[in-house]
């Protein structure tokens, strides 16, 4: 099975990064039309490589898409901390289909 990955970088004590963590758990992102799996990662982790915490570090929060067959990273526009869950659902499934779209 193919498995596509909502990326979110994050920091801890970064407000920003805590509120859209928190709604992207409590979001059903296997049943977007292209499900995708979510994936939170410190900026400041050995999970980061060293050259996206050099291009993202001062922009967290970022989100990125990672599209597996062939292996493809996307970066996502900013959310808006206002969305609600069911708007950043809908904002979601309009991003990730026009991003598949051009790959």
């Amino acid at each position: 099975m193919i498995e596509h990955k909502l990326i979110l970088l994050t920091r801890s004590g970064c407000c920003l990064c805590e509120g859209l963590e928190e709604r992207l758990w409590k979001l059903s992102l296997d049943q977007l039309e292209v499900p995708i799996k979510l994936c939170v990662r410190n900026i400041d982790s050995k999970a980061v490589t060293k050259a996206e915490t050099a291009r993202y570090s001062l922009e967290v929060p970022v989100l990125l898409l990672e599209l597996s067959s062939p292996l493809r990273r996307f970066e996502l526009p900013r959310v808006s901390p206002r969305l609600d869950e069911e708007a950043l659902l809908d904002w979601l499934q309009k991003i990730i289909s026009k991003t598949i779209g051009k790959g």
